[in-house]
């Protein structure tokens, strides 16, 4: 019943780009990382996979603040890196 009364809401993702399909950000956020182990079938060593914990975060963290990645990554190698803003 809740799904009839409430399609529209339930469909909104449909007609809002906008809007996430699901809201588990966070599953989303590891999903790479466990696509990653099970291409490669395990991660060589512990500093690679720190490493690459690391990229995938910065990552996430710059599309959650509405900034492309791509202009973030190069930012990041011109030594100008996208810092969190300071909050009070």
């Amino acid at each position: 019943m809740r799904l009839r009364d409430r399609t529209t809401e339930y469909q909104r993702y449909m007609v809002d780009f906008s809007v996430p399909f699901d809201n588990n950000r966070a599953e989303r956020d590891l999903r790479m990382i466990k696509v990653q182990q099970k291409v490669s079938g395990a991660w060589r060593t512990l500093p690679g996979a720190r490493r690459f914990a690391r990229i995938r975060a910065y990552i996430s963290t710059v599309r959650k603040h509405n900034i492309s990645p791509l202009t973030a990554l190069r930012d990041l190698f011109a030594g100008r890196p996208w810092m969190l803003p300071a909050t009070s």
